[in-house]
């Protein structure tokens, strides 16, 4: 992607990407309007030389001429046609990406105030309509020359008729362009409310099964009409742009040409020109209507173009929710961990706070909070020892949320740091903090495919995920699908239950093998049998490496080595689940009541 993400450069890569195609397809273009210029006068040589005196050979010979002309034209359109629309769809291909590759972005930000829908109308329609100024600058540059080998033609049959051409078509272009610029900000204001609509009718459909609960369809419904109208009405507004600057230039094209015919027809009564030339200047006023018309298309298209381009380089240009970070981390993913302490070994045989690790074969996952400040938090200091299976109990959800997004590196403290092994995370390359440390949020989203699917979604190449689904008991899911694991889940999981959902996340997330895996509340949807045996199953998957879980589950919390009681936005206790129980009143009242 280039350092130029304003408008402008956003349309300048999409032309100059395909610059070749936009060039075959124009000097294909080109020979289909010369083409198309040269029948006129040629039926006018064939009148003049074959018709006004009788000639079978010259007539014979002309035809052919002709024929092979048209021949020309007609494969000049279609192939200048097809590689025009290959520029257009592949530069459309490419934006698509460009917005895809920076909504993923390890450092985010382009979501921000942008539903979900809105980036799908951006990333969808908005580049189509960039897209399609290739191929209607390889129409454009094609008209251009069918306007001026018109004029050309013309000047040959007569010099009036042809100046007045070359004066009159520049002018044409010119209020085309001027024409299309209240067109440009209402098709800005279209594409506006459009996305505003598809980001409505997302969440709508997301919520449908939380909106029936609730018997709130018909308010559903009520904002859901008001967008759309509001989005109908913009659409009529630009509708009504483009009808009006369409209908000018056709006003403006048809009253040139009657002038071009009255000129003409003069020049013949007064014996400038003849009969051949008569038919020429008429075939040649009937054919320039159509490059003039096309001409204004271009301006229209490109007025799209330019609306869209802006909104796509608002998405590219979006600052990040963190910035810096180039340093790898000491080992990527749960590998060194495995090799330390290998998958079966006990989490209370790892490396822990009082246990030194030999230089040879380093545990990596030590995570450590220093004076950590944000939001309501405020100097939390915490060290998870790598190989540590800990549990965190927030009394303030809203605490838990900040909590998580500064682990995530969704956003970077205000006060104090997160270390990865020595080393803060913002001085970690995004790309390569995510290879080692996961925070597998509470709403995790699913993805329309098979269970499979989505348990390796973010696996190391080759893992078996059956230890994973296992501890996620998400066996007992598959059982209940007609395919097993090839069974297909719905969009979002639709076909699953909220608790078989949430066993699916969390098998994805101990499949992505992570040196650091932080789960929050992973089994608020679950029976208490099943919480039990996924408890075990966690602490088995992730032993020997850092698993931290945001919970108040007391199964969960019972399986860890140690809980941090963060009360107040700070740390408030920290002893075994058991100790707390006993002995801390506010522990025990988050997570027995």
């Amino acid at each position: 992607m280039g350092a130029d993400t304003s408008g402008r450069g956003v349309i300048r890569r999409a032309v100059a990407g395909q610059r070749r195609d936009v060039v075959v397809g124009s000097l294909l273009g080109a020979a289909h309007q010369t083409g198309e210029a040269l029948v006129p006068v040629l039926i006018g040589l064939i009148v003049d030389r074959a018709v006004v005196r009788p000639d079978g050979g010259a007539l014979a010979l002309w035809l052919v001429v002709l024929a092979v002309v048209y021949a020309m034209l007609s494969y000049g359109f279609r192939f200048g046609a097809r590689a025009g629309e290959r520029a257009a769809e592949q530069a459309a291909h490419r934006l698509r990406l460009d917005v895809v590759r920076r909504v993923l972005a390890p450092h985010g930000g382009a979501e921000a105030g942008r539903p979900p829908g809105a980036l799908v109308n951006v990333a969808t329609e908005d580049a189509r309509r960039v897209g399609a100024l290739n191929m209607a600058l390889t129409l454009g540059i094609a008209a251009v020359v069918g306007v001026v080998a018109g004029a050309v033609l013309l000047l040959r049959a007569s010099v009036p008729l042809g100046l007045l051409v070359l004066v009159g078509a520049p002018v044409l272009m010119a209020l085309g362009h001027y024409l299309a610029r209240p067109l440009e900000h209402r098709s800005e204001a279209e594409q506006e409310r459009a996305a505003h609509a598809s980001g409505v009718a997302a969440d709508l459909v997301a919520g449908v099964r939380v909106l029936k609960g609730l018997r709130a369809e018909r308010a559903a419904v009520a904002r859901y009409r008001a967008t759309s109208q509001a989005s109908r009405d913009a659409n009529v507004r630009a509708a009504r742009a483009a009808a009006l600057q369409t209908g000018l230039m056709l006003t403006l094209t048809g009253a040139f040409i009657a002038l071009v015919a009255l000129v003409g027809g003069r020049l013949v009564l007064s014996g400038s020109i003849g009969l051949g030339a008569l038919v020429s200047a008429v075939g040649l006023a009937l054919f320039l209507p159509g490059p003039i018309a096309v001409l204004a298309w271009v301006g229209a298209e490109l007025a799209k173009a330019r609306a869209s381009a802006a909104r796509i380089a608002d998405v590219l240009a979006a600052p990040g929710e963190t910035t810096g970070g180039t340093v790898e981390p000491s080992a990527p993913g749960g590998a060194a961990a495995r090799t330390a302490s290998g998958p079966d070994t006990p989490a209370s045989a790892t490396t822990g706070p009082d246990t030194p690790t030999t230089a040879a074969t380093p545990t990596p996952g030590e995570l450590r909070l220093h004076r950590l400040g944000h939001g309501g938090l405020h100097g939390i200091d915490l060290t998870v020892p790598a190989g540590e299976h800990l549990g965190i109990v927030v009394t303030d959800t809203a605490d838990a949320a900040t909590l998580l997004r500064c682990l995530a590196r969704r956003c970077d403290p205000d006060q104090g740091r997160i270390e990865l092994d020595g080393t803060p995370l913002t001085e970690l390359a995004p790309a390569a903090l995510r290879s080692t440390l996961l925070v597998a949020e509470h709403d995790a989203q699913l993805f329309d495919g098979t269970l499979l699917d989505n348990v390796t979604a973010a696996a190391p190449a080759g893992a078996d995920p059956h230890p994973a689904m296992a501890a996620a008991a998400v066996d007992e899911v598959a059982a209940t699908l007609p395919g097993g694991t090839t069974g297909g889940i719905g969009e979002r999981g639709s076909s699953l239950s909220g608790g078989q959902r949430q066993r699916v996340a969390l098998a994805r997330a101990l499949a992505a093998d992570r040196a650091v895996l932080v789960v929050h509340d992973p089994t608020t949807a679950v029976d208490a049998a099943t919480e039990a045996r996924i408890a075990t199953g966690i602490r088995r998957a992730r032993a020997g490496r850092t698993t931290v879980l945001v919970t108040s589950s007391p199964a969960l919390l019972a399986a860890t080595d140690r809980v941090v009681l963060i009360d107040g936005g700070t740390v408030a206790a920290e002893a075994p689940h058991e100790d707390l129980v006993r002995d801390h009143p506010v522990y025990r009242s988050a997570v027995l009541t």
